[in-house]
């Protein structure tokens, strides 16, 4: 966030900033192949619903892979089966396997 001074010069008003670096978190695999965006990066970098984003995802032991997803409105990104597949094989019950998800703009 950026700090700046309102008219009165006495007051910091912080202003969000749009999302322009690449940002890491760790979340757990939610029900229906999907992981919550922290709240503190949403507000921070103030996300969108409609903005597109390029995001890696790592964890379990696979290699790293890349999609392109938008955020729903609840802050939730869906991740397609095929890239949890690609990304680590064949998982009977993949909900709660801690993942490491970095997001950046498109």
């Amino acid at each position: 966030m950026v700090c700046r001074l309102s008219q009165n010069k006495s007051k910091k008003v912080m202003t969000p900033m749009p999302l322009n670096r690449k940002v890491a978190f760790k979340r757990p695999l939610e029900a229906c192949n999907k992981v919550q965006v922290p709240k503190i990066i949403r507000w921070e970098f103030k996300l969108e619903p409609d903005q597109v984003l390029r995001v890696s995802l790592s964890g379990l032991g696979g290699g790293c892979q890349f999609f392109y997803a938008r955020m729903g409105k609840d802050g939730r990104i869906f991740i397609p089966k095929a890239v949890l597949f690609a990304a680590h094989g064949k998982i009977e019950k993949p909900t709660g396997y801690l993942l490491d998800i970095s997001i950046e703009p498109a």
